[in-house]
């Protein structure tokens, strides 16, 4: 079998190391070379182009963002930003995905041998999923967002080829080898039943307010983008999973918020569900969706990782199903593997309306096509279609 070609880009000496023990214990990848910036990255595209970038935002010389806009309007190649757990790596990771990058990662944690083996699933996923995505050209200064308002990260008025010849008389260190001292146990896949168990029979009385239930993974946070913005301000409360790490969810949240009609903010427990606001769900933690009379609310809970992820689609998929039934409506959007599908059909055999997004406009076909394999999808769409779905809908 083929293997994903890797190469790495970090300042940080541990963290290529680290990510390429990581990348090296998978079978399926292939480590082709580690640059400590930019320029480095694109001698070695030069000899090799790789099929997945690893890249760091904060680097000398030039940083990721930069060199990020150079490679989608030259080269493009699939990118995932690892990033520190920072406020400000967060804000600028998530104005990566907006220039093109398929995914944003913390970098790995190595405190104890449960967080090590979270991080290497996260990591290696991501850049496995990232492998399959065919990136656009981007024109240097295209935005498919409205203007921000802060500052900008500060680029060069033209643009300078990054896969041409580069002086430099700095050279790497050699070729780092590096070593974990025991094998990491890969854990199994556990589904939402470690933390909800699903009861037959249950159902929900119906009342005047529809709930709106979204999943989402590679490629949301752009097809995300797209439906919140379309929304008038009056629209259905909104709870939303998209696949992302913790810090990096406010920041995507507040992005979002600057952009719509309705609010948009990172949930927090016990958050009212309210009509023209849409909730986050946390990075890292689960977030099920709960009644209390009339009243919908979030429940934020630390269980482990559902079908390998943190927050999970079918958790809070399962838990609309099981408290809001034929009050919800839910949606999957783009992304790897098959979280939410199961969450979906359970969605809909307790009376909700459910849909899933069509492969045209996926970035990539994965959830999605495994909800309509199981029958879930009521209603297959392009996702230019789907707010307008939303606002049609007669509850």
């Amino acid at each position: 079998m083929k293997k994903i070609k890797v190469l790495i880009v970090d300042d940080s000496a541990v963290v290529r190391q680290t990510l390429s023990a990581i990348f090296n214990m998978d079978p399926e990848l292939e480590v082709i070379g580690v640059a400590a910036d930019p320029y480095f990255a694109a001698k070695k595209i030069r000899k090799e182009v790789p099929d997945v970038i690893t890249l760091d935002i904060e680097m000398p010389r030039m940083d990721g963002l930069t060199f990020l806009r150079k490679i989608m309007s030259q080269h493009p190649i699939p990118v995932v930003i690892i990033s520190s757990l920072t406020t400000k790596g967060a804000d600028t990771a998530v104005r990566a995905l907006e220039l093109g990058a398929v995914d944003i990662i913390a970098k790995p944690n190595m405190s104890t041998r449960e967080f090590i083996e979270e991080s290497r699933i996260r990591i290696t996923d991501s850049v496995k999923t990232a492998s399959k995505v065919k990136p656009k050209r981007r024109g240097y200064a295209s935005a498919t967002t409205k203007p921000v308002t802060k500052t900008p990260t500060s680029v060069p008025q033209t643009e300078s080829p990054i896969i041409t010849s580069q002086q430099t008389t700095t050279t790497l260190p050699k070729k780092e080898r590096p070593r974990i001292s025991e094998p990491i146990q890969v854990q199994p896949k556990l589904s939402a039943d470690v933390i909800l168990p699903f009861t037959k029979g249950q159902s929900m009385i119906k009342t005047t307010e529809m709930v709106v239930v979204v999943g989402a993974s590679t490629g949301g946070t752009e097809a995300l983008r797209e439906f919140l913005t379309a929304l008038p301000p009056d629209s259905p409360g909104i709870v939303i999973v998209q696949h992302m790490p913790e810090v990096f969810t406010r920041s995507f949240a507040d992005r979002l918020n600057e952009l719509c009609q309705i609010s948009v903010k990172e949930a927090e427990d016990n958050d009212t569900i309210i009509r023209g606001r849409a909730l986050i769900a946390p990075g890292n933690r689960h977030t099920l969706l709960k009644r209390s009379g009339a009243r919908y609310y979030v429940e934020i809970n630390d269980g482990p990782l559902v079908n390998r992820h943190r927050p999970s689609v079918d958790i809070l998929f399962r838990s609309a199903a099981i408290y809001a039934g034929p009050n919800a409506l839910g949606i999957l959007m783009t992304g790897m593997g098959d979280d939410g599908a199961r969450g979906l059909l359970e969605l809909k055999e307790r009376g909700a309306v459910t849909i899933a997004q069509d492969e045209k406009s996926s970035v990539i076909f994965g959830m999605p096509k495994e909800a309509i394999k199981l029958g879930a999808a009521q209603h297959v769409l392009p996702l230019n279609q789907m707010a307008q779905f939303v606002i049609n809908h007669k509850h």
